[in-house]
């Protein structure tokens, strides 16, 4: 009977070891074959048109096809209108930041960013919709450097949060001439950590000697394999405290409303909180504020997609075969 077992456990683990292989094999074999998978360059939507169709779709079906007529005619009028006066309508360019610990968008963000900042006037104006729970500091502090690019060309930044703006992600949004967020958004947390294992005593009792040799005082304080020290302790908590400065003296300087002493203690709060506390100026979701603003101003969504690596091909399409 045991040995049935043995040979029935060592059988599902070779089938189910074929399976992932196949599973893998199909996901790239997905990914590469789909167009356009791995082009990399600039697209830009017309977003009013996107809004436009969605109410189209549905005025078609409540009021019929007389109505949607109707409306269509009265849409080409007014801009026949304006293009007679030569006047033209404000500009708004929306761009989607979804953070990670690593802050990886930013390398599309600087695309986007160069790309609008070539054609932008003085009275158009930039939307980030951000989704960030933040991250590493210098990521963040890149990302953060290529929204103040917009504000240096004296162009108005808008930062919508819907869902979070935390730690690194507040620290992008804080330099925005405004900041919107949904009633519940996550905003805040404004500190900084820093944490690791130590597998020294483990080690040790092993008979495994962990030798690190290094030059410069402090060229290396807390470590996960070797033995720290009370001095190694006190030097990351010193170089922790002086980010942590930095990171106000960030917000001090593009939100000087706010009391920053008062939200520095690493709490987050939610949107209607946050607009109470300073650390926002309006409730209001990007949805919201990009159906308000389409009636007078042209919406462009602006993307840039950047080339991914073979190994982010690969594991890209066995996760999306995987997820499916």
């Amino acid at each position: 009977m045991i040995e049935f077992l043995f040979d029935y456990g060592l059988f599902a683990a070779k089938f189910g070891t074929i399976t992932v292989l196949i599973v893998i094999v199909i996901g790239v074999i997905a990914a590469s074959t789909k167009r356009g998978a791995n082009e990399e360059g600039l697209a830009v939507e017309h977003l009013n048109k996107r809004l436009e169709a969605l109410g189209d779709a549905v005025r078609r079906s409540v009021h019929g096809k007389e109505q949607l007529k109707k409306a269509s005619k009265e849409r080409k009028k007014e801009k026949k209108e304006l293009s007679k006066k030569g006047s033209q309508r404000q500009r708004i360019y929306v761009i989607d930041f979804k953070g990670d610990i690593r802050a990886t968008a930013t390398s599309s963000l600087r695309e986007e960013v160069s790309a609008i900042l070539s054609v932008a006037e003085s009275d158009d104006q930039v939307l980030v919709r951000l989704e960030n729970p933040g991250g590493t500091v210098h990521e963040h502090g890149l990302a953060a450097s290529q929204l103040l690019r917009i504000r240096s060309k004296g162009i108005p930044l808008t930062v919508s949060v819907d869902k979070v703006a935390a730690s690194g992600g507040y620290l992008m949004a804080c330099v925005a001439s405004r900041i919107i967020a949904a009633p519940f958004a996550i905003i805040g947390s404004i500190g900084v950590i820093a944490q690791l294992p130590n597998f020294h005593r483990f080690l040790e009792n092993k008979g495994v000697d962990f030798e690190q040799i290094t030059a410069g005082r402090h060229k290396r304080t807390l470590t996960m394999f070797g033995k720290n020290t009370d001095e190694d302790r006190d030097k990351l908590k010193e170089e922790i405290e002086d980010v942590h400065e930095l990171f106000k003296a960030q917000i001090a300087s593009y939100r000087p409303q706010i009391d920053v002493e008062g939200v520095s203690t690493g709490e987050h709060w939610y949107g209607t909180r946050a607009l109470e506390l300073g650390l926002i100026d309006e409730i209001c979701t990007s949805d919201d504020f990009l159906s308000e603003a389409a009636s007078d101003a042209d919406l462009y969504g602006i993307t840039f997609k950047r080339k991914k690596s073979l190994p982010e091909r690969l594991l890209g399409g066995a996760e999306s075969f995987l997820a499916r």
